[in-house]
């Protein structure tokens, strides 16, 4: 008999564009080529998986470089920014979504985060969506809200904390963390 290890799925966690957009470290926390790869945001947030919720405001349906596979492409603006957004053959129940929504809609997008590094050095922030859905303006608001509850609390360890991995973050980024309190003003009081 063979021992079956459980893989947990890690659950996602919100993030504001103004935020995502500015991430650029990537950390794997095992050895095990099936394990997550997990972004590390400026605020301290680690994620192998993210919620956002926003108005789709562009849709294009294109190919995947090889040409081999049709894939969808979408901006998403959550008041902070705008998240891009794939969905391809290899998500086919997202890209399924993502094909029936019409422009602008507001939408929940649960998917990985991935950062690619060109050669100039600059970094590009996307999310492979594993699930596209419709959502209305009380759900968006609630998300919102929750999003900057969080993003507060991460800024407030960032002020206090003296930790190991605080102080890697710190030296990571040279995190202002005004900006991101100014990204939580911006989400709060502006509506797409």
């Amino acid at each position: 008999m063979t021992d079956q290890q459980t893989f947990k799925r890690e659950s996602a966690k919100n993030i504001f564009a103004g935020e995502f957009r500015g991430t650029k470290f990537t950390e794997k926390f095992s050895t095990d080529e099936k394990a997550p790869t997990f972004i590390i945001t400026p605020t301290g947030e680690i994620a192998a998986r993210v919620m956002i919720i926003g108005v789709i405001t562009d849709k294009e349906r294109t190919t995947t470089k090889d040409k081999t596979n049709t894939m969808y492409r979408a901006r998403v603006n959550d008041g902070t920014g705008d998240f891009f957004v794939s969905a391809s053959s290899f998500q086919p129940e997202a890209m399924m979504q993502l094909a029936k929504i019409d422009v602008p809609a507001i939408v929940c997008v649960i998917g990985k985060p991935k950062v690619f590094t060109k050669e100039d050095g600059a970094v590009f922030t996307s999310v492979n969506a594993e699930s596209v859905t419709v959502v209305d303006k009380d759900t968006r608001d609630m998300w919102k809200l929750l999003t900057a509850s969080a993003t507060l609390s991460r800024i407030e360890a960032m002020e206090v904390g003296d930790s190991q991995a605080i102080k890697n973050i710190k030296e990571k980024y040279n995190t202002n963390l005004e900006t991101y309190k100014s990204v939580v003003n911006k989400a709060l009081t502006r509506s797409v």
